[in-house]
């Protein structure tokens, strides 16, 4: 039995997907199960809850072998320190899957080494520390930039022909497509010939800086679109005014000036893996068709 952390998620469903695609049997995580599609909710077993409970991840892992992990975000109006808020969400499932041997593969970022604070990203290291420090065996899928995130201004690409960030418009971004996250975490729940615990790097077969990421999507579209930076101090009092909490505010701009500093490179790759998707193919399979939609 495998069980699936944030089923409705970008990577959890596509897990899901994939498993139920090879004929697993799966347990789901659900906050909301009507939210599942469905054809998930015809053919897998639900547990409805917070993963970070302690009473739903002890039932969830309940006669299973293996676990696909993933913290969701925190509600920032609510959201305090996110080392804390990490560390607290998966404390039960780390102990709980230590009792039971169960495989867990996890969703974190790239970037261990690292000096600086890194805000979620500093966040997501500490997590793996304490999954390791459990002895469960376990494989991080450590990635960086997410392609997706362009997903979330496609209104203003399209409308206004602007991308718009924090990050150094001169600064290389390692990227990764959720789709070959996806496919990477289910490979890994369906083999269960490996033990202990190691890191998986997982990056992209390009490293753009975000002016040229702007110029791809100017080719996929047909149309010119720019790449605006936002000083990072702007970026983090707009969040604040947006209705961030001041901690959640600091720990996303701690993210970007870490991600300026190059934290993606302070991991060794050696054993990583070179993911199939390149930017310009995500952006003509899935950032394309988003916009026109």
């Amino acid at each position: 039995m495998i069980v699936i952390t944030t089923p409705t998620g970008d990577i959890g469903r596509q897990v899901v997907d994939r498993l139920l695609g090879v004929g697993e049997a799966v347990r789901v995580i659900v906050r909301d199960p009507s939210r599942l599609p469905t054809h998930v909710r015809a053919n897998v077993e639900i547990v409805q809850g917070s993963h970070g409970d302690a009473d739903v991840i002890a039932k969830a892992l309940d006669g299973a072998d293996r676990m696909f992990w993933l913290v969701p975000p925190a509600g920032f109006r609510d959201a305090g320190d996110a080392r804390h808020y990490y560390l607290d969400f998966t404390r039960h499932a780390a102990r709980e899957a230590a009792k039971r041997n169960v495989r867990t593969v996890g969703v974190t970022s790239l970037g261990r080494g690292y000096p600086g604070r890194a805000g979620l990203l500093s966040a997501a290291l500490a997590m793996d520390e304490m999954i390791e420090a459990s002895g469960v065996p376990h494989r991080a899928l450590a990635l960086p930039f997410f392609m997706e995130n362009l997903l979330r201004q496609a209104r203003a690409i399209e409308e206004r022909g602007t991308i718009t960030m924090a990050n150094a418009a001169d600064q290389p971004l390692l990227t990764v497509a959720t789709r070959d996250v996806a496919d990477a975490a289910a490979a890994l729940l369906l083999d269960t010939s490996w033990s202990g615990q190691a890191r998986v790097p997982l990056v992209g077969p390009d490293s753009l800086t975000p002016d040229a990421m702007a110029d791809v999507v100017s080719r996929t579209l047909g149309h010119t679109v720019r790449y605006h930076q936002v000083p990072l101090a702007d970026f983090q009092a707009a969040m604040v005014r947006r209705g961030a909490s001041p901690a959640s505010a600091q720990d996303m701009a701690d993210m970007v000036q870490a991600q300026n500093d190059g934290i993606y490179d302070a991991e060794t790759r050696d054993a990583g893996l070179t993911t199939a998707t390149g930017f310009s193919q995500w952006c003509q399979d899935i950032l394309g068709p988003a916009i026109r939609a």
